[in-house]
């Protein structure tokens, strides 16, 4: 028997405990040192978010400690953050605290109707015109 699965659990370790909502948010990450003095912010991209934890990618990982806080942009709410894998830039987070299911709420509903979501293909770019280029007001044909 695997440690940590339940007995009766017939999925075992790799059963998730929350279900996964896919999303494509700007968030920024907070970071405390240890002199208190002025905390350090660090943008970030959410991918996916559930009551217990995140993943999201940064630019870089360099300098960022094990512990933070997720801002997610539109949300005002500061989650305390501990990291469970790092893989190149993509970062993976349990949080402190799990959050409730109104703010989950909040952060996917929130990210549907600003059309964040990355699942969707993109819209095709309709021409003006065919055969006829699009020139701006005053330019001259040669």
């Amino acid at each position: 028997m695997s440690i940590g699965a339940d007995p009766r659990s017939k999925a075992g370790l790799y059963e998730r405990k929350w279900d996964r909502f896919s999303v494509n948010r700007q968030g920024m990450l907070m970071t405390v040192g240890f002199d208190l003095a002025a905390p350090k912010m660090r943008s970030c991209r959410l991918i996916d978010i559930s009551q217990g934890g995140a993943s999201f990618t940064v630019s870089t990982t360099i300098g960022l400690p094990l512990h933070y806080y997720l801002s997610i942009v539109g949300v005002a709410s500061r989650i305390g953050c501990a990291e469970v894998y790092r893989n190149d830039n993509r970062i993976g987070v349990q949080f402190i605290k799990e959050i409730d299911e109104e703010l989950l709420h909040t952060i996917v509903r929130s990210d549907y109707f600003t059309g964040g979501t990355s699942s969707r293909p993109k819209k095709e770019e309709r021409r003006y015109m065919a055969g006829v280029e699009r020139r701006g007001i005053g330019s001259a044909v040669t």
